[in-house]
């Protein structure tokens, strides 16, 4: 069962919505939400959660209890600056998006995702990754555009089925060698970097197949 509550401009989520807990998918999106009850914890179904465009600064512990979370789960567009441990619990999912956050850092929690096989967290103020991030060894996808690194830890050369990362417009003044480790890596988007020299080493990653933008 699919339940679709976007853009609705509820202001806050309805009571109805924690009763109906065969639902699979839930759709908040867009309705000026500041805050989210602990009762979604309950919807144990839950396989989809989109919370994305509100005004969300924090989310319930109880986040962490869906643990039949696998598809996707969207906080882009709120006004987050940390996440509850308790998502670590959410090892099956397979695709986070944080796009658009009051981020600094990223939580430990997220390196408990060890399912995540796509994540998004461009547009926030991101200064450095936890090197715990080398153990989500079925990441493909690692979207970090527009934030503040100056450099990338070389835990992310444990990525082993990494095959796309986007570093666009973040202040790098330096790459980890171990990206030349990653076997499947088939593009690394440096755009819009200007503060970066190119290692010598960039062209073995060419030279392998890796479509490199600069």
């Amino acid at each position: 069962m699919d339940l679709n509550l976007w853009k609705k401009h509820l202001g806050h989520v309805p009571d109805a919505v924690w009763e109906q807990l065969d639902i699979e998918t839930l759709v908040l999106a867009d309705n000026d939400l500041t805050e989210i009850p602990t009762r979604i914890g309950e919807l144990k179904h839950l396989r989809m959660l989109d919370l994305g465009h509100n005004a969300l600064t924090q989310l319930p512990e109880e986040l962490g209890d869906l643990t039949g979370l696998r598809d996707f789960l969207y906080l882009h567009d709120n006004r987050l600056a940390s996440l509850p441990g308790s998502l670590s619990r959410l090892n099956a999912l397979r695709y986070l998006n944080l796009i658009e956050n009051a981020f600094q850092e990223l939580p430990d929690a997220i390196c408990g995702m060890v399912g995540l096989i796509e994540r998004r967290a461009t547009d926030n103020q991101l200064t450095s990754l936890p090197d715990c991030l080398g153990g989500l060894g079925l990441l493909r996808e690692l979207h970090l555009r527009n934030n503040r690194f100056v450099s990338i830890p070389e835990s992310i050369g444990d990525l082993s089925e990494l095959r796309h990362i986007d570093l666009r417009g973040n202040p790098l003044t330096a790459l980890p060698h171990s990206l030349v480790n990653l076997p499947k890596l088939e593009k690394l988007d440096l755009r819009w970097v200007n503060t970066l020299k190119l290692p010598a080493w960039i062209g073995d990653l060419e030279a392998r197949g890796c479509v490199v933008y600069w």
